[in-house]
């Protein structure tokens, strides 16, 4: 009898052991999950998406239309503010695109770059342009929810404000 209360003792202890071995491995599981890249997209906030998704449309059309400042302006300083867009937004292009696949974000298509009459006309746009821009980025920066997203968001709107004031000092120097 003895004995048979010994061997119901230790599995009565191994199992309470077992039990709150697979408690704590749960409970760990759930304070630290691990994030799959198909997870990583789903908690990205709509604003968030809809921030990845303006800035890519933004960003590449800069890209456009700076190709098309580049060979067609008449202006040399407007040429080469053209050529700053190209380099710039094409590696911010190349940061936020590697945001948005680990964030599972579609990334939008490119479109054909605008017409504008002048060099003037496309000065006026990119001075337009670049402080609605740097108004999101700022926006984004303060209230995003993403860290990933609000540092790019961050980083950009420097160098929105850099490129709006570029665009301020070569639009003052055109007729």
């Amino acid at each position: 009898m003895k004995r048979k209360f010994l061997i119901n003792i230790r599995f009565f202890l191994t199992s309470i052991v077992a039990i709150g071995c697979i408690g704590l491995s749960g409970a760990a599981f759930a304070e630290n999950p691990s994030k799959s890249k198909s997870d990583k997209g789903a908690k990205l906030s709509s604003a968030d998406k809809a921030f990845i998704k303006d800035a890519a449309k933004g960003g590449m059309m800069e890209v456009a239309m700076g190709r098309v400042a580049e060979e067609n302006a008449t202006d040399s300083e407007v040429k080469k503010f053209g050529a700053r867009m190209v380099k710039d937004h094409s590696k911010a292009n190349e940061d936020l695109k590697a945001i948005a696949k680990e964030e599972n974000v579609e990334w939008p298509a490119e479109k054909e770059a605008g017409k504008w009459k002048s060099d003037k006309d496309y000065m006026d746009m990119m001075v337009k342009d670049h402080q609605a821009d740097l108004a999101e980025f700022q926006k984004e920066a303060q209230s995003g929810t993403d860290p990933d997203v609000k540092a790019f968001a961050a980083k950009g709107a420097k160098m929105v404000t850099a490129h709006l004031k570029l665009a301020q000092e070569t639009q003052s120097k055109l007729k």
